[in-house]
This record gives structure tokens, sequence and C-alpha cells, in this order.
């Protein structure tokens, strides 16, 4: 088991490397109108992967923007550091009262929670959906570090993402936002064999969930799917709107 663990991570960590172009992609929102939505890719991805989600949220009437992050090589507070600047810069394109809102896949969840807990522009946040986010940390990245330290020290963002290294990020829950969570349970990849619980094929549904949370569901797909289904599209619309994924009566 061992061994088969460190080859299919091998496989993995190396897939990460091939297009390494993609990161520097971004899809120019600016001449949209609606409300702002910043969408943040995961692990080795690029902005065109959150492309799909992007396009749903432009024809609900909100304004998408992707952006670019070194979700690889770098740790996760390095590439929150980079975050920052970029909302930054997002918001001073938009008037002093006016809210945003993020989304984020896998690692990108974890970049938004990190925002949220040390950047003073949290305030500004009022929504957050989390899809797939390794919020409890990845028990692949332990496997990772247990295999073998020159991985998780070449994967920098591996090594963020083992569930000690989360805990010790110093991740809050702010007041000032509304944040939902969305686990999928199809674990139909192969990594997903690797592990024991409920998972995506990624990420265990246990580690999306943690207290604190404004709301938590579970969809059908596996992890490289479900920030590009349509019902996934549909529960952060309707999260943006309510701060609920189910609907409420009045």
């Amino acid at each position: 088991m061992r061994i088969l663990a460190l080859g299919i991570l091998l496989v993995l960590l190396f897939a990460a490397c091939e297009n390494p172009g993609q990161y520097s992609v971004e899809k120019d929102q600016k001449d949209v109108s609606g409300k702002t939505v910043v969408l943040v890719h995961g692990y080795s991805k690029g902005p065109a992967d959150m492309h799909t989600l992007a396009d749903f949220l432009k024809q609900a009437g909100y304004r998408p923007v992707t952006v670019a992050l070194p979700l690889t090589f770098d740790y996760v507070q390095e590439a929150a550091d980079i975050f920052e600047k970029k909302v930054g810069t997002i918001l001073s394109e938009l008037p002093n009262n006016e809210s945003i809102a993020m989304v984020g896949h896998s690692t990108g969840g974890i970049v938004i929670r990190y925002f949220l807990s040390h950047s003073g522009d949290c305030r500004r946040v009022d929504r957050a959906v989390l899809i797939a986010a390794p919020n409890q940390g990845s028990r692949l990245a332990g496997m990772a570090g247990e295999v073998s330290d020159l991985l998780v020290e070449t994967f920098a963002t591996l090594d963020s993402l083992r569930p000690e290294k989360i805990a010790e990020m110093g991740l809050d829950v702010p007041k000032e936002t509304r944040i939902g969570a969305i686990a999928g349970n199809k674990a139909d990849l192969a990594l997903g064999r690797l592990l024991e619980n409920e998972n995506d094929g990624r990420v265990e549904v246990a580690s999306v969930y943690y207290p604190g949370l404004d709301d938590f569901i579970v969809v059908p797909y596996n992890h490289n799917e479900i920030h590009h289904r349509e019902k996934t599209a549909s529960l952060v619309i309707r999260f943006l709107e309510s701060g609920r994924f189910t609907k409420t009566l009045d």
C-alpha cells in the first residue's frame, strides 16, 4: 500500500507541472456589471479552471473575476499574500461601501479563509463559498509527508494542506462574512481509494465541514468536476443571494 500511495502521489504531483502557462491566464471581466465575485482556483490549477463557474455567475447577473495564484510550489500563506494584493486592486475600483463575494475551489477555499482571517479588507466580503476545500486538512497531503519530506518541501502548497499545518494558520470564523461549504462524495478518482471515509476522490467530506459554517451541503460529484456542474453553480448563486443553500420559508 505504501508503494502504491507513493506512485499515485507522484503522478498527482508531477501532473501539476504539465501546464505552467495557465497561471498567467486571467479572465477580464471589467466590462461586466453586477456584484463582484472573486473566484479562486485550487492546487496546481489556474484561472481557466474557474471559467465554467464564472460563466454561470455572469448569466445570473454577477461580475465574476478570476485570479491567478502560485498554488503548487508556494506555501498557502505566500499565495494568500499575493491574493490580498489582487483583492486590494479589485476593491480600489469599487465604491468604498460596496461589498464583494468570494468562491474558492479546493485549496482556493483555504486561501479565502486565510484572507478572511488575516486581512483588514475582510469586512468588505459579505459572502464566501468554499467548494471541496480541505478545511480540516488533506489526508492525502499528510500521506505525502509521511512518504517523503522532499515531496512536501518541493510542493510547498501540499505541505500547507497537511492537517497540522492547517491548524497552525489561525483560520478564524469572521463575523462579517457568511460562509457556506460544498463537499462532494463521488469517490471515483484513483486517490480516493487511499481514503477510508466518504470523499470526492481527493478530499474527505468530513474535512470540508468545520464548526462555524453558516451552511453545509454534499453533492454527488468528484473533486475535479464539482465546480464545473450547473447544480453546484445554482447552490453558489443561492448562497450568494440568501446566505443559505436551501430555500427558506418567509
